[in-house]
C-alpha cells in the first residue's frame, strides 16, 4: 500500500530530477561549447564557421539530451506508477468503503426488521395472532414468493398448514409433505436451498408440481429445542434466494419458534395450575374463582356434590390403577353431560362439584339423572367394576357464599347416600328436601327395573 510520505518522496524526486536535468544541460552547453568552436574553426573560416559551430554545439549535445531525456523518462515512470498504484488503492478503497456501507445498511435494515418482528410477537397473546404476524411478515420478507409455515401436530407425526402467503394461482403449489420426519429441513434441522427441485440431489416433495419445476429455500422451525415445523419458499426454477431474505426468514423461524414455545409452556402451566392432574377437571381455586364471576351475574346457580359411592372398597378390592381409571371415566361423563358454561370441579379424592348457572334445580336434577344412565352404560363399555355416584343439589341464595351453599350441597349428598345412594337429593334453602316430581308409571316401571338390577 502506497503511503503518503512514499507519495511526498516520489513528487520531490521528480521536481529534483527536472531541476537537476535542466542545470546539467546548461552546464553541458557551456563546457561543449568550447569543443564545437574549436571544431567549427577547423571546419570552415569567416563568418561560415559559426553555423558550423553551432551544428557541432548540436552534435555534441545530442548525447546529453538523450541522456536528460532518458533519466526524465524513467523518473516519470517511476512517478506514473505511483499515481497509479496510488489510484487503485483508491478505488479499492471507495468500493471496499461502499461494500461496508451496503453491508452496514443491510445488518441495520436485519436488525430494524428482527426488532419490528420480536415487538409485534411479544404483543401477540396466543398462538393465532403469532400466527397472523408471521402471515403479515411473509409479504415484507418474500412478497412476490409463495411461503407457508407448516408446524407439527400436538402428536408430532403430521405437519399442518398454519400460514401462507400465496395467491389464488398458486394455491396448489404447497409443500406437500406430511410429517416433520419426512421433512429434509426439519429431519437435519438445517437450513435447505434447492436452486432446480429437477436435480438430483433435491427434496422430493419438490418434485411433480403442476406450475413446473421450481426453486426451494426450506428454514427448520424449533421450539424450545425440538424441530417442530419448516417455513417454505419456493420460486422460479434456477432462482437463487437472496442472503438478505434468506437471513430474514431465519430470524422469523428462530422468533416465530421461541414465541409459540413461551405461549405453549404459559398455556401448559397456567392449565397445570387450574386443573386437576388426574382428571382434567378444574381445581378447587380454579372453581372458586369462576364460581365467583358467575355470581357477580345474579343468575340462578344450581351447585351439586358428587360423590362416588363405596370407592373406598373398590379402590381396595380391585387397586388404585383401577380406582384412578374409575375417576377418569366419571370425569369424562360428568365434562360430557353438562353444558359448555358449567363447572366441573374434582373436590378432593372421589368428590367432584358442579355448578350449573341460570339453571334451576329441577332442570338440573334431569341432568344428573341422566348423567348416572350414562355414567352405567360407560361403566359397561370401559369393563370397569360397577360403581354408582350420590348427588346432593341445592340452589345458591343471593346472600350465601360459596362455603355455605357448600355445606347445605353436602348435607343434602349425606340424606342421599342414606336414602340409598345412587341417586339425586335437593334441598331448598331451609333444608327439606324437595321430591321428584311425579312421573307416568311407564316412566315408574323403568326406573323400579333399573333399580332391581
Amino acid at each position: 500500500m502506497t503511503t503518503e510520505q512514499e507519495w511526498a518522496h516520489a513528487r520531490l524526486r521528480a521536481k529534483r530530477v527536472a531541476i537537476l536535468s535542466g542545470c546539467g544541460a546548461l552546464m553541458a552547453a557551456a563546457v561543449l561549447g568550447l569543443p564545437a568552436v574549436y571544431l567549427g574553426s577547423l571546419t570552415a573560416s569567416g563568418n561560415a564557421r559559426y553555423p558550423f559551430t553551432a551544428g557541432w554545439l548540436i552534435v555534441l549535445m545530442v548525447p546529453v539530451v538523450v541522456a536528460v531525456l532518458r533519466l526524465n523518462i524513467k523518473q516519470q515512470s517511476t512517478t506514473d506508477a505511483v499515481v497509479a498504484t496510488l489510484t487503485r488503492e483508491l478505488t479499492e478503497a471507495v468500493q471496499a468503503a461502499d461494500r461496508d456501507a451496503v453491508d452496514r445498511e443491510t445488518q441495520a435494515r436485519g436488525q430494524r426488521f428482527e426488532r419490528r418482528l420480536a415487538n409485534a410477537l411479544d404483543m401477540a397473546e396466543g398462538e393465532p395472532e403469532v400466527i397472523d404476524v408471521i402471515e403479515r411478515s411473509f409479504a415484507s420478507i418474500a412478497p412476490d414468493a409463495p411461503v407457508e409455515l407448516l408446524l407439527a401436530d400436538n402428536s408430532h407425526a403430521h405437519l399442518l398448514r398454519m400460514a401462507r402467503a400465496v395467491s389464488a394461482t398458486e394455491a396448489s403449489s404447497g409443500c406437500g409433505v406430511d410429517s416433520p420426519d419426512h421433512c429434509p429441513a426439519a429431519r437435519r434441522a438445517q437450513v435447505q436451498r434447492f436452486t432446480d427441485s429437477e436435480e438430483l440431489d433435491a427434496c422430493p416433495k419438490l418434485r411433480g408440481r403442476s406450475g413446473g419445476a421450481v426453486s426451494a429455500l426450506c428454514v427448520p422451525v424449533s421450539i424450545m429445542g425440538r424441530t417442530v415445523g419448516v417455513i417454505h419458499a419456493t420460486s422460479q426454477q434456477h432462482t437463487v434466494f437472496s442472503h438478505t431474505t434468506a437471513q430474514d426468514v431465519e430470524t422469523l423461524a428462530k422468533l416465530a419458534g421461541a414465541r409459540i414455545g413461551l405461549l405453549r409452556v404459559m398455556a401448559e402451566t397456567a392449565i397445570q395450575a387450574a386443573t386437576d392432574s388426574l382428571t382434567g377437571l378444574l381445581n378447587r381455586r380454579s372453581f372458586e374463582q369462576r364460581f365467583s364471576l358467575i355470581r357477580r351475574q345474579g343468575n340462578v346457580v344450581s351447585v351439586a356434590m358428587a360423590d362416588l359411592d363405596h370407592f373406598k372398597l373398590l379402590n381396595d378390592k380391585y387397586g388404585h390403577e383401577t380406582g384412578d381409571r374409575a375417576l377418569l371415566l366419571f370425569a369424562q361423563v360428568i365434562t360430557e353431560s353438562v353444558r359448555a358454561g358449567d363447572l366441573v370441579s374434582r373436590h378432593g379424592g372421589e368428590e367432584f362439584v358442579v355448578a350449573l348457572p341460570g339453571c334451576p334445580t329441577e332442570a338440573a336434577r334431569g341432568i344428573l339423572d341422566g348423567l348416572r344412565e350414562r355414567l352405567d352404560a360407560a361403566i359397561t363399555v370401559a369393563g370397569l367394576p360397577r360403581f354408582t355416584v350420590s348427588f346432593g343439589l341445592v340452589e345458591a341464595a343471593p346472600e350465601e357464599n360459596l362455603p355455605m351453599v357448600l355445606a347445605r350441597a353436602d348435607v343434602a349428598l349425606f340424606q342421599a347416600k342414606r336414602d340409598g345412594r345412587d341417586r339425586v337429593v335437593v334441598q331448598d334453602t331451609s333444608g327439606q328436601t324437595t321430591p321428584r316430581p311425579a312421573v307416568s308409571p311407564e316412566l315408574q316401571g323403568l326406573a323400579t327395573i333399573k333399580a332391581l338390577r
